[in-house]
């Protein structure tokens, strides 16, 4: 059952985001994984970044039609999120998904992935570096850095990998 409702979770992934964009207008987004907190995880970002998840918010395996071609979604399956996107800041859009295993997915938690948000003050970095490292593993302290960035890094309490950076010659507070 897996491998056959594979292509039915990626034809509903991507008609929702072609739902969700309807022009070419170039944006930046990150895909994140989740093996099925999803849900919690885009509730905290939401609630940090302050803004409302895209389109019709978020949507679950059960919100797929059913299909003849395709063996019913298990009954677990349903409840986990097939896609959200959520703004957050500078045009970057947050996009989410549950990576079922039960469907074939096998999620390896690393550092091979950052977010990288540049907020407009140095005031809004502080904020959302203290917000979303809450509960997680800061690896570089918030700070001026040589470069000529207020920056820090760290991995929230769901084990995505962020960096905070505000260029300090535009200095605004």
């Amino acid at each position: 059952m897996a491998l056959a409702n594979l292509d039915q979770y990626f034809a509903a992934r991507f008609q929702i985001k072609s739902e969700l964009r309807p022009d070419n207008t170039a944006r930046v987004c990150s895909y994140l994984n989740f093996p099925g907190n999803t849900k919690e995880a885009f509730m905290f970002y939401r609630s940090v970044f302050k803004t409302e998840f895209s389109g019709k918010g978020i949507q679950h395996f059960g919100d797929l039609p059913a299909d003849a071609n395709h063996p019913p979604i298990d009954d677990v399956i349903k409840k986990m999120v097939l896609h959200v996107e959520l703004p957050i800041t500078g045009n970057h859009i947050l996009m989410g998904t549950d990576a079922p295993k039960e469907m074939g997915f096998t999620l390896v938690q690393g550092n091979n992935m950052h977010i990288c948000v540049e907020p407009p003050t140095r005031d809004e970095a502080t904020r959302i570096f203290n917000e979303l490292s809450d509960g997680g593993n800061i690896t570089m302290p918030l700070q001026d850095m040589f470069f000529g960035a207020y920056f820090g890094e760290f991995s929230d309490k769901y084990g995505i990998n962020w960096m905070i950076s505000f260029t300090t010659k535009n200095n605004k507070t």
